[in-house]
């Protein structure tokens, strides 16, 4: 009910009941979906009926003057949707009369308490009105009673009610501030809403690489919900000013596209977690999701944060997904900088953990570096929130890189995804680490899965990539990869995994492109360099292969390389002595390189009937 309402406890006009302490429109005696502002609209409208209320009139009854708000935006919203419920356009008004710059005017006939006052003492009333309400309940009790030829379960129990919502996708939020720059906080918000509800393990949750990929993209709901296979959507608008935030959010059944729930919520940014947590509680309850004891704890248990602390995270992880090493370091500083703000907010020092094991992945710092920082941070986010199912995912990775605990990776994995179902990246990573182990039917079972939960997720065929990688299943390889190519053409480790087919399938002729363009792409990551410069002196341009060796040697001397490809390159060239001197100082700085390539490696095949190459893998001890 809007503030200060002067109106009856029932108000009717036309067709329509509106019956204010409830907050419900109903037609023909049927309850009408209206969210809270436009009923606050068409209550203050039927305060006035056949007066002009104005635009600042409504402001202020509607948004006190300590709220912020894109004033113009939200009351047009309301009142289109106010319109929808009536049947009505602002081009053929029947109940509410637009007057440009102005304001609105109810123009219908309004009734108070219009229900009571058309009762009548007439005695033929007295008796008609109990029959007609009476006759309904004694039908009702007979078929209850009776149940002939089972006319109850068909009249009474024919479920009318929609199927149960299971599946969701949040679109990214829309950013209202005008400020182009605030783009990282929608999407950071967007993120962070759908990491809280994946929590949730009775709904599936799209993950965020498939939602962002309709942002600013002009489809129907229903379309959208078809190519992600979701039942509903959430989506909505974001505005920061300042520290304050608001944050509007809605509920849509795409097969109908029927709004189900909108709601509006404002809060310090310090609170922010508490309110990504009371959104996804909120739409838990709308969709009936059966929500766990331990999953509400872990919603309504979200600390106070730093704002500028938060901030500083959202910019981080805007820029973790990247791979650059520029990227990744500007994340890194962000990360810090959260951290150093307020040391209690774990999310912050996941994020700082992953920047180093990406940028160690990568080859961009040494993985001494990425392996003592990065288990640094992993473990005091841990010790600040032990149910975060992606430091536990971080800490797998770190076990199986860096660590070669091979039981403790896996262990740490398969917990994160306990936490968090709904966690794809979480899969992914697991997905990877089955295929590297030689476990082809697991890692596809749960690659499947990653599709079961996220459709149209993009890197799942570079799972099955890895798969059969691992597996020197060539043909299969160039099979994947090549679909790969065709949906992430800009992704040099498609081109890298089907030049390896190509290479493996004695095909070095269609090997070499695909190797070119994943150097390109990856800005001369140094695996592709290698892998090129290894299928050059295959097919005998050892002239150009030893010159791409001496670059990356002189490289060495100002950053960071990995001895591990320069061996691939000596090997290339026949000089074994050479090659086994790098891949010895790879094993003693511990490179994750050495424990993901030395088993399936096609460059190490010259090496592997040679004693030391035999040695190093009796020193790996990697798991049968």
């Amino acid at each position: 009910m809007p503030p200060q309402s002067q109106l009856p406890r029932i108000v009717r006009f036309g067709t329509f009941e509106v019956d204010v302490p409830t907050g419900e429109l109903r037609k023909n005696g049927i309850k009408l979906k209206l969210q809270e502002q436009p009923f606050q609209v068409l209550c203050i409208l039927l305060e006035h009926p056949g007066q002009v209320v104005t635009r600042e009139e409504l402001r202020s009854r509607l948004w006190p003057a300590d709220t912020f708000v894109d004033f113009d935006h939200s009351l047009n919203a309301a009142v289109k949707r106010l319109r929808d419920a009536l049947g009505e356009s602002a081009d053929a008004p029947v109940f509410i009369e637009t007057l440009a710059r102005r304001g609105y005017r109810f123009i219908a006939t309004v009734v108070p308490n219009g229900f009571q006052r058309e009762q009548s003492k007439s005695p033929l009333r007295q008796w008609v009105f109990p029959l007609v309400v009476a006759a309904p309940i004694v039908i009702v009790v007979a078929l209850f009673v009776l149940d002939a030829s089972g006319l109850r379960s068909k009249l009474l129990f024919r479920s009318s009610a929609q199927p149960q919502i299971r599946s969701l996708a949040v679109l990214p939020l829309t950013n209202l501030s005008g400020d182009p720059e605030q783009e990282y906080f929608s999407d950071g918000m967007t993120d962070a809403l759908i990491a809280d509800l994946s929590k949730i393990g009775a709904l599936r949750v799209t993950s965020r690489t498939s939602s962002m990929r309709y942002k600013r993209v002009s489809k129907a709901l229903p379309e959208i919900g078809r190519e992600l296979n979701v039942d509903g959507v959430v989506e909505g608008s974001i505005m920061r000013s300042g520290n304050r935030v608001r944050i509007t959010v809605q509920l849509i059944r795409v097969s109908t596209d029927q709004d189900l729930w909108a709601e509006t919520y404002e809060r310090d940014l310090g609170d922010v977690l508490k309110l990504q947590g009371d959104v996804a509680q909120a739409v838990a309850q709308q969709v009936r999701a059966q929500v766990t004891p331990e999953q509400q704890a872990r919603l309504r248990s979200a600390p106070a944060v730093n704002p500028q602390a938060y901030e500083a995270y959202l910019r981080g992880s805007s820029l973790l997904r990247s791979d650059t090493g520029a990227a990744l370091r500007n994340a890194q500083a962000y990360f810090e900088e959260a951290v150093r703000r307020d040391p209690r907010f774990a999310p912050a020092y996941v994020g700082l953990a992953d920047c180093y094991l990406a940028l160690g992945k990568y080859r961009w710092i040494p993985p001494q570096d990425a392996s003592r920082y990065g288990s640094e941070a992993i473990h005091k986010a841990l010790q600040i929130d032990g149910t975060l199912g992606e430091a536990h995912s971080s800490l797998g990775f770190l076990n199986w890189q860096y660590g070669w605990d091979w039981q403790t990776a896996e262990k740490e994995m398969r917990y994160a995804v306990d936490l968090n179902p709904n966690y794809v990246e979480g899969h992914f990573t697991l997905v990877w680490y089955l295929a590297w182990n030689g476990r082809r039917d697991e890692a596809l079972a749960e690659s499947q899965k990653i599709r079961s939960l996220d459709p149209a997720y993009p890197l799942a065929s570079f799972g099955e990539s890895a798969v059969y990688y691992h597996q020197r299943a060539y043909r299969s390889l160039i099979e994947v990869s090549q679909r790969s190519v065709i949906t992430n053409p800009n992704s040099w480790s498609g081109h890298y995994f089907l030049a390896v087919g190509y290479e493996g399938s004695d095909q070095l002729a269609q090997a070499i492109p695909e190797y070119e363009r994943a150097v390109a792409l990856s800005q001369s990551d140094s695996d592709p360099t290698a892998g090129l410069a290894y299928a050059y002196a295959t097919l005998g341009k050892r002239a150009e292969a030893a010159r791409m060796l001496s670059e990356l040697q002189q490289q060495s001397k100002v950053t960071y390389v990995s001895p591990y490809m320069i061996a691939v390159m000596y090997a290339g060239l026949g000089e074994n002595n050479k090659a086994f001197e790098f891949l010895e100082k790879a094993y003693q700085e511990r490179s994750p390189d050495v424990a993901y390539f030395l088993r399936a490696d096609l460059r190490m095949d010259s090496l592997r009937p040679d004693p030391r190459f035999q040695d190093l893998m009796h020193r790996m001890n990697f798991p049968q």
